[in-house]
C-alpha cells in the first residue's frame, strides 16, 4: 500500500502516542463538543533544517533505529515502510517530491524527461544519465525500466506485486534513440505515471524469484545503485550500516556513514538521551517530555502524510457479518482515541475522513463522517435485530455462542495498551468482548501478510501527494493489499473506472464518490493520523518533518 519510493502505500505498525485512556460514555457523535477548537484541516508545516548541499560538511556519521524487513523489495506486496526506507539508501532515488508535492527529477538517473500526449494516449521519454550503472557493473537503460514495469503490471500473476496501478496503463516500454532512452507509451493519460519510476528494479532482480523472495531478510547491494551502498548487514543483531558507493557517478555521500541500529521502539528514547542516536521519533507526550530541552537537541514537529485506521478481517468468522462489522463502526468514538493519541502534544486535527487523500490536500473530502457517525445506541438495536441478545454477563450471545472479536496488540507499549484498552470497553458497552492478543513487533509484516487477525491497528505513510490512485489498494477486492478483504466485482469496476480520469481534480471527485460506497463495506475505520515530531541533534541538515519530501541520500549530513 501507500508507501514511496517505488510503492503507493506502505504500512508501518501502530504508532501508540500517550498512556492515559478515555471512553466516552455518551451516544452522540462527542466530535461535535470540540468543533469549535478542532481546525478545519491537519497542519501543513514542514520542518526539517533545509539546508544546500554545499553547506553540509564532508564526513560524520547518522544513527538512527531501524532494520531490515521480512520483506526488503518494496515493489513487493509483503514489504513495509522499513523496507522503503532501507531500499532508499542503496537503490536509486530517481524522482522525488517536494514537501507539498511538486515532482522533482534527479539528473544523477534522468538527465531529461519529457512527456506528451499523442491521439489520447500519453507517451513518457526518459533520457537516462549515460554515466548510471548498478554495481554490478550493468549499465542503467531502458531495460531496468521495462523489468519494472513487467514485474508490477499485473500481466504476470506469480509477481506478488504491491499495486498494478498505473503500470497496467502502460501498452509498452521501448527503447528510444538509444540503449539509453526509454519511451513509456500509456493507454489514456495518468497524470500522476511519476510514481511508477520514482526507483525502479536491475533486470536480474525483476525475475518472479528474484522479486518474490532474493529480497527476504537479505540485502542485495550489487543490483543497487547511488551514493551509498551496504557496508554491513548483520542479520544477527538486524543492524545496517551504509557507506560511500566507490562506484557512484553522481555528487558524493556528504556521511561517511549511515547507520540502522536494531532497537525496541521504547529503547529508542534513552538511547538518543544517550547520544548513541541522532534523530528518534517523539511518539508521545512523555517521549516528547524526555527530549524536550536536552542539550545540542532541537525538536522538529510538522505536517504529517501518516494515517493509522482500524482493519477488519471480514475472511474471519465473526467479522464476516457486515451488520457485526457495521456495529463495531459505530460503537467506535473517534474522538475519544484521538485525544488518547495526542493527550500532551498540543495538537488537535480533524478527524480523517477518507484513505487517500488528507484534509491539507486539494480535493480531499470527509467521506468517513458521510456514511458513518459514533451511535452506540444505533449499534445495539442493530445486534439486537441481528439475533445478538445481551447475555448474564452483558456479552450478547447468538445460537450459544459469545459475541467475541480478537484484537491483534503488538509490543509492550504503554499507549498502545491504552489504546486497545479504550477499544475494549466502547465494544463492551454494546455487548461485545474484545479479546486483546498480545504479539511481538518483529511480527508485523507475518500478521499481515498471513491475515493472522480480527482487528488490526495499523498505519500507511504517503510518499507521493496521488492518493486517488490508490483507491484500488484500499479497497479491490481482488487486490493483495486489500488486507481487510472487503469489496466486489461490481466495487472493483467502479473503482479502476476513476484510474482513467485524467484530470486530478476530477479523479479525486470521482475516487470520492466510489470511497464512500467502499466505507459501507464497515471493513476500515480511519482513526488519527497526528504530528510529526522529531527530537534532532543540533546541525543535522535535511533531517525531520518533511511531508511528502524524502531529501536525497546524499543532501543529509552535518552542516558546516
Amino acid at each position: 500500500m501507500r508507501a514511496r519510493l517505488a510503492l503507493p502505500v506502505a504500512l508501518i505498525a501502530a504508532i501508540s502516542v500517550t498512556t492515559t485512556a478515555c471512553q466516552s460514555s455518551s451516544g452522540k457523535d462527542s466530535a461535535a463538543s470540540d468543533a469549535k477548537n478542532t481546525p478545519s484541516a491537519a497542519s501543513s508545516v514542514a520542518d526539517y533544517n533545509p539546508t544546500p548541499y554545499d553547506r553540509i560538511k564532508d564526513g560524520g556519521t547518522y544513527t538512527t533505529v531501524g532494520t531490515f524487513d521480512d520483506q526488503g523489495n518494496p515493489f513487493n506486496v509483503n514489504a513495509t515502510l522499513t523496507a522503503s526506507r532501507v531500499w532508499a539508501w542503496y537503490n536509486a532515488d530517481a524522482i522525488t517530491y517536494s514537501p507539498t508535492g511538486e515532482v522533482q527529477y534527479n539528473p544523477d538517473y534522468f538527465s531529461d524527461v519529457q512527456v506528451s500526449v499523442e491521439g489520447g494516449n500519453q507517451k513518457v521519454t526518459l533520457t537516462i544519465n549515460p554515466k548510471a550503472v548498478f554495481n554490478d557493473g550493468t549499465a542503467i537503460d531502458w531495460t531496468a525500466i521495462k523489468a519494472t514495469w513487467k514485474a508490477n503490471n499485473g500481466s504476470d500473476k506469480a509477481y506478488a506485486a504491491s499495486s498494478t496501478d498505473g503500470y497496467d496503463q502502460i501498452i509498452s516500454v521501448d527503447k528510444g534513440r538509444n540503449a539509453k532512452q526509454a519511451v513509456i507509451t500509456f493507454k489514456g493519460v495518468d497524470p500522476s505515471w511519476s510514481s511508477l519510476f520514482t526507483t525502479f528494479l536491475h533486470p536480474k532482480a525483476a525475475t518472479v524469484e528474484n522479486f518474490n523472495q532474493a529480497y527476504v531478510k537479505k540485502a542485495h547491494p550489487e543490483w543497487g545503485a547511488g551514493p551509498y551502498t551496504v557496508g554491513k548487514w548483520d542479520t544477527h543483531s538486524g543492524n545496517i550500516t551504509f557507506v560511500r558507493n566507490p562506484r557512484w557517478w553522481g555528487r558524493k555521500g556528504k556521511l561517511d556513514k549511515r547507520i540502522y541500529v536494531n532497537l525496541e521502539s521504547t529503547a529508542a528514547i534513552n538511547a538518543f538521551k544517550n547520544g548513541q542516536l541522532d534523530y528518534v521519533s517523539a511518539v508521545d507526550a512523555e517521549s516528547l517530555k524526555q527530549i524536550t530541552g536536552l542539550k545540542g537537541t532541537e525538536i522538529r514537529r510538522g505536517g504529517s502524510p501518516f494515517e493509522y485506521s482500524l482493519y477488519f478481517n471480514t475472511k474471519s468468522s465473526v467479522l464476516a457479518d457486515k451488520a457485526v462489522r457495521k456495529a463495531i463502526d459505530e460503537s467506535i468514538d473517534r474522538t475519544q482515541i484521538a485525544k488518547i493519541q495526542f493527550q500532551g502534544l498540543d495538537y488537535k486535527e480533524p478527524l480523517p475522513g477518507s484513505a487517500i487523500l488528507y484534509s491539507f490536500q486539494k480535493g480531499y473530502e470527509d467521506n468517513v463522517s458521510a456514511v458513518l457517525k459514533y451511535a452506540p445506541d444505533e449499534a445495539r438495536k442493530a445486534l439486537d435485530v441481528a439475533g445478538w441478545k445481551p447475555g448474564g454477563d452483558g456479552i450478547r450471545v447468538r445460537n450459544g455462542r459469545k459475541l467475541e472479536v480478537g484484537y491483534t496488540l503488538l509490543g509492550d507499549d504503554p499507549l498502545d495498551k491504552a489504546t486497545a484498552g479504550a477499544f475494549a470497553a466502547m465494544l463492551k458497552s454494546v455487548g461485545i468482548r474484545l479479546d486483546i492478543k498480545k504479539a511481538d513487533e518483529a511480527d508485523f509484516s507475518k500478521i499481515l501478510s498471513d491475515r493472522k487477525f480480527d482487528l488490526f491497528l495499523s498505519g500507511n505513510r504517503s510518499m507521493d501527494p496521488f492518493g486517488a490512485r490508490y483507491l484500488c489498494d484500499f479497497y479491490c477486492s481482488d487486490r493483495v493489499s486489500n488486507i481487510t478483504g472487503a469489496g466486489s466485482p461490481a466495487l472493483d469496476t467502479q473503482i479502476r473506472a476513476t484510474t482513467k480520469i485524467a484530470d486530478l481534480g476530477k479523479q479525486a471527485a470521482a475516487a470520492n464518490q466510489v470511497e464512500r460506497k467502499a466505507l459501507q463495506e464497515y471493513a476500515f475505520l480511519p482513526l488519527f493520523s497526528g504530528p510529526s515530531t522529531y527530537g534532532v541533534k543540533t546541525g543535522l541538515a535535511n533531517v525531520g518533518a518533511t511531508i511528502f519530501y524524502n531529501p536525497l541520500p546524499e543532501t543529509v549530513g552535518w552542516e558546516n
